[in-house]
Order: structure tokens, then sequence, then C-alpha cells
């Protein structure tokens, strides 16, 4: 499935904080969105949210900016969508 997530840098902790439609709004605590370190954060964070491994979080497009689109590999559009539909 892929899903959009809007970075939201230098939070008190990683969290999705809301969605809409099939964006994702998550903050991180890294400083910037557009490193290393920040898309790690997020993938990690991303890996242990949908319940899969870290190399089933892959980004697309937007690695260097706060819009990324990421690609969630290893489940079911179902249960994905599931997961999805819990974010407030």
């Amino acid at each position: 499935m892929i899903i959009k997530v809007r970075v939201i840098p230098t939070s008190g902790r990683n969290e999705i904080i809301s969605r809409i439609g099939s964006v994702l709004r998550m903050k991180i605590k890294n400083k910037k969105v557009d490193d290393d370190a920040a898309n790690a954060i997020m993938k990690t964070f991303l890996a242990d949210f949908f319940a899969v491994n870290e190399e089933q979080i892959i980004i697309v497009k937007g690695a260097k900016g706060k819009e990324k689109t990421v690609e969630v590999r290893d489940k079911s559009e179902e249960e994905l969508r599931q997961i999805m539909d819990s974010i407030p």
C-alpha cells in the first residue's frame, strides 16, 4: 500500500497525530526532516506502527522533504486499511 506522510520536526516524541484520507501527519524528535536520521526515525516508527519489518517500509518519493510517499509491504491492503482506520 502506498501512503503519504507529512513529517513535522522538533517534537518531544515520535507519534502519528492525525490522518486526512491516506495522508498521515507524523511528529518526529529530529530537528530536520530532510536527512537520513529523520528518514530512519520515520521508517522505524512506521514499521512498529504497521507491525512489519523495517525493510518493508520503502520511501518512494520525498526523502529530502516534509511530504514523503511511502510504500508499506508485507501486509494485505485490508490489514493496512484497518490499521489506518484506527487513526483519528
